[in-house]
């Protein structure tokens, strides 16, 4: 069975990836486990020179195939904030709550309330490139902030159905999510390289 790292410390991110690609026939495991523990700067100006970046970096340490990801949110009435520093936006200690409040007051009077949350994911082998794909999921930043479910901006951004991805559950968003769908790209095209 081939052995994919993420470069990712968070495990989190591992236990939703695992449960994602049941059916690749891979075993995910993160590049801590991997015994490879580094820092990586982000300092790229697209989610998907961030992705290439950390996996880039973490093949460096490895032959095995190495995937990462970054993913943030995009709104398109303030030029695409808070984008590639949705993590960092308004500072790191900043609660999400201020965060979606600030971004609300922003679009105060915006006739174009569209969204969208990106996620780019980039493979990479001995420093060379497989594949970098990019992964969405379109909606609208709401007036309000509701459900508890999810993390992060979920709460505010609201899709076709009129429900934030706060007031629905963890794994319908994890059919719909850019995440998955980054996924399901890179799985639709690279499953043959370990099958």
């Amino acid at each position: 069975m081939t052995t994919i790292i993420f470069a990712t410390t968070n495990e989190h991110k591992v236990k939703e990836l695992q449960d994602k690609i049941k059916d690749w026939n891979v075993n995910i495991i993160s590049m801590l486990e991997a015994g490879i523990d580094i820092d990586i700067e982000e300092t790229g100006t697209t989610f998907e020179e961030n992705a290439r970046l950390k996996a880039k970096a973490v093949s460096k340490y490895t032959d095995q195939i190495v995937l990462a990801d970054d993913s943030g949110l995009e709104v398109d009435a303030i030029n695409k904030e808070p984008g590639i520093y949705s993590a960092r936006y308004l500072g790191d200690a900043t609660s999400y709550e201020d965060k979606m409040n600030d971004i609300i007051r922003r679009l105060k009077g915006a006739a174009n309330r569209s969204a969208r949350f990106v996620c780019a994911m980039a493979m990479y082998q001995n420093e060379k490139e497989l594949c970098c794909v990019r992964g969405t999921i379109e909606g609208y930043i709401g007036d309000t902030i509701k459900g508890a479910e999810g993390f992060g901006y979920d709460p505010f951004f609201y899709i076709e159905n009129g429900k934030s991805l706060g007031e629905i559950s963890l794994e319908e968003k994890n059919k719909i999510s850019h995440r998955a769908n980054a996924i399901k790209i890179i799985g639709d095209r690279y499953k043959q390289l370990w099958h």
